[in-house]
């Protein structure tokens, strides 16, 4: 009988000890911080999308001295080159960070694509404004954590111009019978083919390919983009600088990891991104600011369209604009549109 009752006293006591020191060092174990975290972006660091994303890194793993450990995947790498899976991705637990352009998931969120919409923002004037507004930052951040992200920051992508292998485009029925490659969205593609265009949707990966062989005639991204990434090697011989979407640049944490983190360290990322899209907006604009001369340097001839000519676009991009502000959301475009307004007048 003694040694029954030992032998109850000591399962006791061991049944104690695994209460007072294992569960606090499982918890330890389950709160503790992943080794690395995959940031996914489309390119790499010799483009101003990639170096914002190196430098959010770099300042992340600085300020929370390696607590926290951000490894950029250029390439879009993580999804196979397929940028517009990211978002997808993300909430599957294959990327942990996004620096990232909405308009590639638009078939993922559509919503967050309220900043694409064709000829929204005439200038950096407009855009700047519209992302200066608290409401419309507020709104759309609403959306991203619905969505299943937390934003941090945004950075600018740029103005998307088009570029082609066959003919200068001055008017819109200069497109007809292009074809263009354009990101996966939709609306893209309706503004192509509403020109007359050839909407073909591939991946970046896969465009530099086609362009190279003629299996596309042309191709729409930033100047900045053209020329890191050599485009007019690819045959590309006539750009048209017609501004006709600038998106963002989109900073953000999937949910679960956001969660996991405490909250010192949720405020260090948090003003790491706003430092990183800083520096990376400046970079676009610096860019900006002479593409054309560069490009033309290049041997490639350029075209920017008059005011008239510039209207004429718009025109025929009105009907895909009406469609989409629908589709996308159109209360928080009115407040883009509102903010655009506004800033004509100042």
């Amino acid at each position: 009988m003694t040694t029954r009752r030992n032998l109850i006293k000591s399962t006791v006591a061991a049944g104690v000890g695994s209460i007072s020191f294992g569960v606090p060092l499982l918890l330890k174990a389950q709160n503790q911080y992943k080794a690395e975290y995959r940031m996914s972006t489309v390119v790499g660091t010799a483009f101003a999308w990639g170096k914002g994303g190196e430098i959010f890194a770099n300042l992340v793993r600085e300020r929370t001295q390696g607590r926290i450990n951000i490894k950029q995947y250029p390439g879009a790498s993580l999804v196979q080159g397929q940028q517009d899976r990211e978002f997808t991705a993300m909430r599957q637990g294959i990327i942990d960070v996004l620096c990232g352009a909405p308009i590639n998931w638009a078939g993922t969120v559509r919503e967050l694509g309220v900043f694409t919409l064709p000829f929204l923002f005439p200038d950096h004037k407009a855009w700047d404004a519209a992302l200066a507004n608290e409401s419309i930052v507020n709104d759309y951040y609403a959306m991203v954590r619905k969505a299943g992200a937390e934003p941090l920051a945004i950075g600018e992508t740029g103005f998307r111009q088009l570029s082609n292998s066959k003919r200068p485009v001055t008017k819109p029925e200069d497109l007809a019978g292009l074809k263009i490659r354009v990101v996966g969205s939709p609306m893209y593609g309706e503004i192509m083919s509403g020109m007359g265009g050839n909407p073909t949707f591939m991946s970046w990966a896969d465009a530099q390919p086609a362009l190279a062989s003629g299996a596309v005639d042309g191709q729409e991204n930033p100047l900045e983009v053209f020329m890191a990434a050599k485009v007019h090697t690819l045959g590309q011989k006539f750009v048209t600088k017609w501004n006709y979407s600038n998106d963002i640049l989109l900073y953000a944490i999937a949910q679960p990891i956001w969660n996991s983190w405490n909250a010192a360290d949720q405020k260090i990322v948090r003003e790491a991104a706003i430092e990183a899209s800083r520096q990376q907006v400046k970079l676009v604009r610096s860019m900006f600011a002479d593409d054309v001369e560069k490009v033309k340097a290049l041997g490639v001839q350029v075209h920017v369209p008059n005011p008239k000519e510039l209207e004429a676009f718009q025109i025929s991009t009105r009907r895909v604009y009406a469609r989409w502000k629908a589709q996308i959301n159109s209360s928080l475009i009115t407040k883009i549109e509102e903010a655009v307004v506004k800033s004509r007048k100042a």
